[in-house]
């Protein structure tokens, strides 16, 4: 049986056809403005899911490297304070060996004395240095100077540093301690090698003049400064560590991006010749639908 074709039903089918082809050039074009594939979630539902899971990866790891790069920070700023801490000691080693000699008059020994001295002022300027306001060497009570005496605490050697980890989380479950405790590294109330102890102990034994027991305090130098050195090392471990997971986090975030940016942008290339030709084809229809919506009953008649 023939289905009879009404003009109506010409003219509704006719005007379908045209929207749907003005809907895909503004698409289109939405697509060539933006640089981006996919504006909506209704343009690629499965790209979509893609594009937000990409961009959660991305923010997680610019997280991480932001972490990555304080703990650095910190572990690059203690690991110059150990080192000017280790000159100190080779420094007082040496005025030592000097002082313990038969040589040495008195007014030696006495100029040796307040060289090591200020040795002393020094590390305790280093015991207490601060990076961004906060003291490096006193764990989670990082805005306590470590190093302070007062009138219930006369000696540096009997100061306990806070032992707190400052830890940064720099993937997924993993932290990673970058702080020294001042305790560990020049010492603890309870070490007979605590550096400041010795440096009293130094100055004594030149202020008396006893070069045989000065020359016993190379022992506890000697001690001190390997403990201050194997502390040093593990601080230089963890650095290369967290560099390793710096390469790596810039690595995944190279690659997220590059994923991302197949699955969101645009090839305006591309874009460009299919919006002409959607134009074109807009415009064709347009000009074979204002014939026939030209159409009339007289046109029938003649």
């Amino acid at each position: 049986m023939a289905i009879r074709i009404t003009s109506g039903m010409m003219h509704t089918q006719l005007l379908g056809n045209l929207n749907n082809t003005m809907y895909s050039v503004n698409q289109l074009q939405e697509q060539v403005s933006t640089g981006r594939k996919i504006n909506k979630a209704s343009d690629d539902p499965v790209g979509a899911t893609y594009a937000l899971k990409y961009r959660s990866e991305l923010k997680s790891n610019d997280q991480y490297q932001t972490n990555v790069d304080a703990s650095l920070s910190l572990l690059n700023y203690t690991d110059s304070i150990m080192d000017q801490a280790g000159q100190v000691m080779t420094k007082l080693k040496e005025l030592v060996v000097q002082g313990s000699s038969d040589t040495m008059s008195e007014a030696d020994r006495t100029s040796i004395k307040n060289e090591v001295e200020e040795l002393k002022k020094q590390m305790v300027d280093l015991g207490n240095s601060q990076l961004n306001d906060k003291y490096i060497f006193n764990g989670q009570q990082y805005d306590k100077k470590p190093y302070e005496l007062s009138s219930t605490v006369t000696s540096y050697g009997d100061i306990d540093t806070d032992t707190g980890a400052i830890s940064y989380t720099i993937t997924s479950g993993v932290t990673l301690q970058a702080n020294s405790s001042g305790s560990d590294f020049f010492g603890s109330s309870q070490d007979t090698d605590n550096v400041f102890d010795l440096m009293d102990k130094v100055i004594e034994d030149l202020d008396s003049g006893d070069s045989t027991d000065l020359a016993n305090q190379l022992t506890g130098i000697e001690s001190r400064t390997s403990k201050m050195l194997a502390e040093r090392a593990e601080v230089g471990a963890i650095t290369n560590r967290a560099e390793l997971v710096q390469s790596r986090l810039e690595s995944e975030e190279d690659n997220v991006t590059e994923l991302q940016a197949n699955t969101e942008d645009a090839d305006i290339d591309k874009l460009m010749i299919q919006v002409t030709t959607a134009q074109t084809i807009y415009e064709s229809a347009l000009k074979a639908a204002s014939s026939v919506m030209s159409t009339s009953l007289v046109d029938f008649m003649s």
